[in-house]
């Protein structure tokens, strides 16, 4: 099967996968926004809304995917907010006409605001307690972060690929350069290395109202990931170098409640945003012939865009090559 091959994935066998579980739809399905996977979101027979997910062919092996749905379910197992997948005859990863599936239930709440102390706070009491199972054992398959790898196989896929106009060689690749060599060289001998959620930002987080307390669920380990425990939590992380200081105190005190964090690590912060910055133009690229790409990120590979990406170089390696944050005196 290509790779990006969605094209026979319509809503006849959409809906006879979801009824092959025995859970039969009642209203229609509601795309959600993936654009590595397909899903949707319905309401079955029974009242109890549900997410079905339709795997990228290619993209994670069965080991991989399994491996994601044992995470989540060991944390739902220790009453922690994740959202793990539904089991079938004792399996989570289906298949139905040739493409790999998983049904979850649907979570309600509202926008995590990432404005919010409160919301940090118990974001980071979240992560702490999540991170104290993950802790506890190991991935066997999924990948890990190596940022000095993934930075120069991100530099060298974009030098070679081409997409960068000519005109603005000289300004974006000694820049793209001069980051990835200061990211490398500003990166600890030793980090420990856990079990992550991997992709936690605000689109993955949801805020719910309970009876009893408010709280942050996360949501999509589609990207699960070993590396340092700071991967989890840095994206929460903007504005100016005082607000980013406010936001990590606040996420590690609610975080330090369950388990200890390493200071050390807030040396790879910058790394760390360089690496997400370079593989996210680089993602771009290698979907560009899945059609969902071109329709809903039009302004990638324009002048415009590449443009864009000359400053968010420079201010990038401006923020590498001043002192990493800490926290008090």
């Amino acid at each position: 099967m290509p790779q990006f091959d969605f094209s026979e994935l319509g809503p006849d066998l959409i809906l006879d996968a979801i009824e092959s579980t025995g859970i039969y739809p009642e209203s229609g399905l509601l795309p959600l926004n993936s654009y590595e996977n397909r899903v949707y979101q319905f309401l079955g027979e029974d009242k109890k809304r549900y997410v079905v997910k339709f795997y990228r062919p290619q993209r994670w092996s069965n080991e991989q995917i399994i491996e994601e749905h044992d995470f989540s379910i060991e944390l739902a197992d220790q009453d922690i907010e994740a959202v793990a997948p539904l089991s079938f005859d004792g399996k989570t990863l289906l298949e139905h006409g040739g493409h790999r599936f998983s049904v979850f239930p649907s979570v309600g709440g509202r926008m995590f605001e990432l404005d919010d102390l409160d919301h940090l706070e118990r974001l980071g009491q979240l992560l702490g307690r999540i991170h104290s199972v993950s802790d506890a054992s190991e991935f066997q398959h999924r990948n890990k972060i190596d940022i000095a790898t993934d930075l120069n196989e991100a530099a060298s896929y974009l030098k070679e690929s081409g997409l960068v106009p000519s005109y603005l060689h000289a300004a974006f690749f000694p820049d793209l350069q001069k980051v990835v060599e200061l990211s490398c060289e500003r990166l600890p001998t030793q980090l420990k290395n856990i079990r992550l959620h991997g992709d936690c930002h605000t689109g993955n987080i949801l805020w719910r109202t309970g009876s009893n307390t408010d709280d942050a669920i996360l949501v999509d380990f589609d990207d699960c990931i070993t590396g340092p425990a700071i991967q989890d939590i840095w994206m929460m992380l903007s504005g100016d170098r005082a607000q980013q200081i406010l936001q990590l105190d606040t996420l590690l005190e609610g975080y330090e409640m369950f388990r200890p964090f390493n200071h050390a690590e807030f040396a790879i912060i910058e790394p760390l945003r360089a690496r997400r910055m370079l593989m996210y133009m680089t993602w771009l690229a290698k979907r560009w012939s899945d059609p969902a790409f071109p329709r809903n990120f039009s302004w990638f590979n324009t002048d415009k865009y590449w443009e864009q990406q000359v400053l968010a170089l420079k201010e990038q390696l401006s923020a590498i090559q001043q002192p990493h944050l800490k926290l008090g005196f």
